[in-house]
């Protein structure tokens, strides 16, 4: 397989190209420059937001193409429609947020519930409009040949939000760890080595359509992410649980401030709820989280312990002295 990937050299894209090398496929990365490719790529430079920025993709055919992009959705209408006769399938990693708030019961699939609005044509638009406007723009371009990966909340190595690296490393403080409850929370996440896998099995295969791709629900609660946490740091922490009550009253914003963590409410029910049968009927596997964790505290430990940051996205987690008048 001859796979271009726009973008590939951080995360997820990361993370796709490294899986397509191990296959033996022949990858092209097409980049700005700012972040080295892996070894074994053919790097193409361009900057996709400037006037002209996608020279260096006028020429070349490919099998497949993966594209990751959550800017406008302009940028990814222009990628596609320069690629569309010259590319087999094109692969976009887009999102659950596409679905329209709140997700009604009923769908014979969750892939079919009430989308976002949005348009291939837009600039700089709130996230979800973003995504689908980016699956409009290569369903225009590609149809039949278009694979939506609606990614739901993604972790493992080279994260670059830094909800996992964040848990890690306050844990790895040791002492008394702000833990929220209910302990039994469950979680849907997945692997982003899951979904790089999954998403080019699609493309060899030929797949095409929208797939959400999260793990099962309840693939892991709170309590085991986080006392998994403490068994790979080794640290000498202690998770003391509070309940969401006592955690909301003290004005802890859910999400952003405690990574993971949603209060009892319909909010839960969509993040942590979904349907992925579809997927999962498609080959879709997702690993224990003890080894997500495991190898994320291996990855933070080789680069220093301090995770890279995306710049268009708000720095997680509880500032310290705000945890310790909680606890």
């Amino acid at each position: 397989m001859k796979l271009l990937l726009l973008g590939g050299t951080e995360f997820v894209g990361r993370a796709l190209t490294e899986d397509a090398l191990a296959r033996g496929w022949e990858v092209t990365v097409f980049h700005r420059g700012t972040h080295a490719p892996p070894e074994g790529v053919r790097a193409l430079h361009g900057d996709r937001t400037a006037e002209g920025g996608l020279a260096a993709l006028a020429e070349g055919e490919w099998d497949a193409v993966v594209d990751t992009w959550a800017g406008a959705p302009s940028v990814v209408r222009d990628s596609a429609r320069l690629l569309a006769d010259r590319v087999g399938h094109y692969g976009y990693v887009s999102s659950r947020s596409v679905y329209a708030f709140p997700v009604p019961e009923g769908a014979a699939e969750a892939e079919d519930a009430p989308l976002v609005e949005g348009s291939p044509d837009d600039g700089e638009v709130p996230y979800a409009e973003s995504k689908r406007g980016g699956e409009l723009a290569v369903l225009d371009a590609f149809g039949e040949r278009a694979l939506l990966v609606r990614a739901g909340l993604i972790i493992g190595p080279y994260e670059n939000i830094g909800r996992l690296p964040w848990w890690l490393n306050r844990v790895a403080r040791g002492g008394p760890v702000l833990a929220p409850g209910p302990r039994d929370l469950a979680l849907q996440f997945v692997d982003v080595r899951d979904l790089a896998s999954w998403t080019l099995d699609a493309l060899e295969a030929g797949r095409s359509g929208p797939y959400d791709l999260v793990s099962p629900p309840g693939h892991a609660t709170m309590a085991e992410l986080l006392e998994e946490c403490v068994r790979v740091s080794g640290a000498d922490a202690e998770l003391r649980w509070k309940d969401p009550e006592t955690v909301l009253a003290a004005g802890v914003e859910p999400w952003l401030e405690l990574p993971f963590w949603l209060p009892p409410g319909e909010l839960v029910d969509v993040m942590y709820g979904a349907d992925v049968s579809r997927a999962l009927a498609a080959g879709l596997r997702c690993r224990p989280v003890a080894e997500t964790v495991a190898d994320t505290w291996a990855w933070l430990q080789a680069i220093g312990g301090t995770a890279p940051q995306r710049p268009d996205r708000p720095a997680v987690g509880l500032d310290p002295e705000r945890e310790a008048k909680l606890l």
